[in-house]
């Protein structure tokens, strides 16, 4: 895997700290995270989520804690933006799932230093999503990207995971009372079950409470428009800034 900005710091011979190490290995990339300005240890953290470097992230995160970083501020300038760059090389072939899934627990060790934290400073809070890939579809990479991204971003995610018939959705809508319903498929053969899902929100009166967002390797707009979901999101990044949009537009109408 090869690192975007790999930042280029000698590490004295006497000093063991924590460090990362470039793409090569090489002992001359090697570098001390402590000695990084804010600015180039943020950039490190997107360089070592990309490369699935789970301790250097945990250090990182605390490294920016320690320096008086609000636990929102480290949350969505190291952590999100960082895997917002591995979701749209996921999205265009560049990285694979080992690669995504290795980035994803990095984000998650950073995620469990943040969570308490976010809870005790009352970070913004967007909304709630229940989100699942549709029923026939055991993928759930994309899905689970979209999930931690969108908890970076302040929304409370239920994740009904993989296969979910329609009563799943609809009995997590009772139960959660979301705000977004989101779901995914990467299989051709699968996608049409989100017209169903749809659908029968509609035939239950319940469809227009609930903003409905698709996704998934073969769908486009056109598809998404056409099952009748309010949005269809490309990759991880659109989800979240469509969600951000919608959960505005939802709060302006409640305001006037």
């Amino acid at each position: 895997m090869t690192r975007r900005h790999l930042l280029q710091k000698q590490v004295p011979a006497d000093r063991k700290p924590l460090k990362s190490a470039s793409a090569s290995n090489m002992a001359d990339d090697e570098i001390i995270l402590s000695e990084l300005s804010d600015e180039e240890l943020v950039q490190q953290m997107h360089d070592d989520l990309y490369d699935g470097l789970k301790e250097e992230i945990e250090e990182g995160t605390n490294i920016l804690l320690e320096r008086g970083w609000a636990p929102y501020k480290v949350l969505t300038e190291a952590l999100v933006e960082g895997m917002r760059i591995v979701g749209e090389d996921f999205r265009d072939g560049i990285l694979f799932v080992p690669e995504v899934l290795l980035s994803a627990n990095a984000m998650k060790a950073g995620m469990f230093i943040l969570r308490p934290l976010l809870v005790a400073t009352g970070a913004p809070k967007q909304g709630k999503m229940v989100i699942g890939t549709v029923k026939g579809d055991i993928h759930d990479i994309g899905k689970n990207l979209v999930g931690m991204m969108m908890e970076g971003a302040g929304f409370d995610v239920i994740d009904l995971g993989i296969n979910n018939a329609v009563e799943k959705y609809l009995d997590a809508i009772e139960q959660h009372q979301p705000d977004i319903i989101g779901m995914s498929a990467l299989l051709t053969t699968t996608m049409p079950y989100m017209k169903v899902v749809i659908d029968t929100m509609k035939e239950k009166g319940i469809r227009d409470d609930y903003v409905v967002l698709v996704g998934g390797a073969p769908l486009n707009q056109e598809f998404g428009k056409a099952v009748g979901a309010d949005a269809y999101c490309r990759d991880a990044a659109v989800a979240v800034e469509t969600a951000k949009d919608f959960m505005k537009r939802k709060h302006n109408v409640r305001v006037s």
